[in-house]
């Protein structure tokens, strides 16, 4: 859901669910649950949400308690960036 969202933060989560293949019930469920936990901001502009992630947020589970989510985010989303060879 982060990642999806780091990728496009205008993205509906209509379109989300589509893309993850889950319901869009599911989908705004745990969008309000990142935000309730402090992962996601909202900003309304006009009838859209923009979504942006707080990078400096740790993860919850123990194991990694100590790293921020920046380092997923950063993971997934610098493999949408072209190569140098693609340049």
């Amino acid at each position: 859901m982060l990642v999806e969202i780091a990728r496009d933060p205008d993205i509906r989560l209509r379109d989300i669910a589509t893309g993850i293949g889950i319901t869009e019930r599911a989908v705004q469920g745990i969008v309000r649950d990142l935000y309730e936990d402090g992962y996601l901001n909202r900003d309304r502009i006009g009838r859209r949400n923009r979504y942006s992630i707080n990078l400096d947020q740790h993860f919850r589970y123990p194991t990694e308690a100590g790293l921020p989510i920046r380092l997923l985010i950063d993971m997934f989303t610098r493999h949408d960036l072209p190569s140098k060879q693609d340049a």
